[in-house]
């Protein structure tokens, strides 16, 4: 074939592939669509079979259920014990770790801002909208609800992610958590998402949800879906326990659904999203949504690992690394626990045929029991069993100090106890710093996913939102606004944070650090005072917001300067003015870096309202300028 030939050929499938996914199929297309994602799905599953089973014990151990094991045949499996007397306890210290780290990554919660494209007034008012925009919809979203959903998945199974869609009906962003067990990547050697060629979201729907979200009526079946379920263990002694543990579940009148993700190629140059229910097609077409930087089309999932592994696309949890620990310690615990009920309980000897053996056995030697034996036979005796061998102490305490040296918790953050011998208020604040040093890796992953949904949520907005909708914003410090806007506003979507470690930078710290600047007098003027502004703004950063009544006028009249600004032709000096805040915003206005560009009558209509406003500074009488 010549080279033009293949140039034609190459254009024709192109051709075909473009009218496929405009939604031209037969339904012999449909049908083939169908059966090639089934089959894709059914071998990633397949190949996926060993992550699986991590995730399930996993899951087994923190919930307590620890003894159970990876079986060759591919399932979790309980282990029985050999004699009816044998302890098998459970100590967990799984759950004291995923808990405390979980605790401790709940505080990571950044807050996401826009950053201007310039220093120009209108990029800066830009950015601000943007960020109202970004802040009203991740309240709405419940986003800090949905990370923490994420971190316990992420600290039990190795990952999590988020998915980031569009509502047609409301006219909305929408957020949701998928477990791992609902990603299918094309290869677990894979190191991200985006060098991903395809990915694979499936999900069990009722048949009725099915039908509200793709119009579809796709009758239900009996499909195997994991759920939680109480397994009773023997503990020894006649003594039994429930625990919870994960197995499947049959569900009746349930729909598979899945949804393969392709990456744009030169095929398909805005990608392809196929979607099958049952045996029918729902949906093959373009990727929906252009999340990319320059409004490229990408997968709407985010990836939040607990510990990355290299080469592979799964992350790994704490709990796989401190699951031998685990075993070890219940080991030691138990076997120390029945050698001390042989002390307790003693173990009887007697000669054969001297007594009722099978009295004995059932009612032991209680208290003023009469022990009757054979006329001229040797009287029962206790065995003396010796006393419980230190090994069982040391290796006991050995295998604790393990926990802290795999799992990265030590005893200070777990059960908030100091170490021996440990008195110094600086060692104790090394030892929190290295806690939190631990945690550096997984803290990242949480602030990169925040950031990555922060600006998928704009993205969204910018390629949907053609007519103006409202959005309500709040600050935290009991101010509220309702606003409107289009996609059109969504001018910039460069998310960053306004701290870069909240493990460490918490509002404690924040405040005290806040009160050495003051203390200092690197916030107060030459007169050593503080501004209405700085104390609003102080006030602020504590986060008291607007604590009083002076806090709150004076941000209206930062507001009412701010919107001066804009339209200098309007503004209006009144004597109950706060002249020194206006002064202050209209300077600021007045030296940003886009003013030379504007009209200059506009200008020095300002530089005159600037000057009236100074006029009366100067003419306030000084009892009015004590009581301000």
């Amino acid at each position: 074939m010549s080279s033009a030939e293949k140039i034609v050929r190459a254009r024709a499938e192109r051709s075909a592939a473009r009218r496929n996914l405009k939604g031209d199929f037969s339904a012999q297309f449909a049908e083939d669509v169908v059966r090639d994602v089934k089959e894709d799905f059914a071998e990633r599953q397949r190949i996926r079979r060993p992550y699986e089973l991590i995730w399930q014990l996993n899951m087994n151990f923190t919930m307590g259920n620890q003894y159970c094991g990876i079986s060759p045949r591919g399932t979790i499996e309980q282990e029985d014990r050999y004699y009816f007397w044998q302890e098998k306890q459970v100590f967990n210290h799984v759950s004291t770790i995923v808990d405390t780290r979980v605790s401790r990554l709940n505080r990571v919660r950044p807050q996401p801002t826009v950053r201007p494209f310039s220093n120009s007034e209108a990029d800066v008012n830009a950015a601000k909208l943007s960020a109202k925009i970004l802040a009203g919809a991740t309240e709405k979203l419940r986003l800090n609800e949905a990370v923490s959903r994420a971190i316990t998945w992420s600290e039990v199974c190795g990952t999590a992610f988020y998915k980031v869609s569009w509502d047609s009906a409301a006219k909305d962003a929408r957020l949701s958590v998928c477990s791992p067990f609902e990603i299918y990547p094309d290869s677990n050697v894979t190191a991200s998402l985006e060098e991903c060629a395809s990915v694979i979201h499936a999900k069990v729907y009722s048949s009725e949800e099915v039908k509200d979200m793709w119009g579809a009526d796709i009758a239900g079946q009996t499909v195997n879906v994991y759920a939680i379920d109480g397994t009773h263990t023997a503990t020894g002694l006649g003594g039994n326990f429930a625990v919870p543990s994960v197995v499947k579940e049959v569900k009746r009148d349930q729909v598979q659904v899945i949804e393969r993700y392709t990456k744009p190629s030169g095929k398909y140059p805005h990608g392809k999203l196929e979607i099958v229910a049952g045996d029918a097609l729902l949906y093959c077409g373009e990727l929906p949504y252009r999340l990319g930087e320059n409004g490229e089309y990408v997968y709407p999932f985010v990836r939040q690992a607990s510990l990355e592994q290299a080469g592979c696309f799964w992350g790994t949890s704490m709990v796989e690394r401190v699951i031998p620990i685990q075993r070890a310690y219940n080991a030691v615990k138990n076997r120390k626990h029945e050698f001390l009920n042989r002390l307790s309980m003693g173990v009887l000897t007697v000669e054969d045929g001297s007594v009722d053996t099978d009295s004995l056995e059932e009612e032991g030697l209680s208290p003023g029991k009469i022990l009757v034996y054979r006329q001229g036979s040797v009287k029962p005796s206790l065995m003396d069993s010796g006393n419980v061998p230190s090994d069982f102490t040391y290796e006991e305490e050995q295998l604790l100090k393990e926990f802290v040296t795999v799992s990265g918790v030590s005893e200070f953050a777990r059960d908030s106890s100091t170490p021996a011998q440990v008195t110094s208020g600086v060692a104790l604040q090394l030892i929190a710093e290295q806690d939190d040093i631990r945690l550096a890796s997984s803290a990242d992953s949480v602030r990169r996913c925040v950031k990555r949904i922060a600006q998928f949520i704009l993205r969204l907005y910018k390629q949907f939102v053609d007519v103006p909708q409202l959005m309500r914003y709040t600050d935290g410090q009991n101010s509220a606004e309702v606003f409107y806007f289009t996609g059109s506003d969504v001018a910039s979507d460069d998310v960053v944070f306004e701290t870069e470690n909240e493990l460490s930078d918490s509002i404690a710290t924040r405040r005290s650090m806040l009160f050495d600047l003051l203390k200092a007098g690197v916030l107060s003027d030459s007169d050593g005072k503080l501004s209405a502004s700085a104390k609003a703004k102080v006030l602020g950063l504590m986060g008291f917001g607007n604590w009083d009544a002076a806090q709150d006028v004076a941000q209206l009249h930062a507001a009412r300067a701010a919107r001066e600004n804009v339209e200098p032709d309007k503004a209006e000096v009144l004597a109950v003015d706060d002249h020194a805040i206006h002064v202050e915003e209209h300077t600021r206005r007045l030296i940003s870096a886009d003013l030379g560009g504007e009209d200059k009558s506009k200008r020095d209509k300002l530089l005159a309202h600037v000057e009236e406003h100074r006029r009366y500074m100067q003419t306030r009488t000084p009892s009015e300028t004590d009581e301000a």
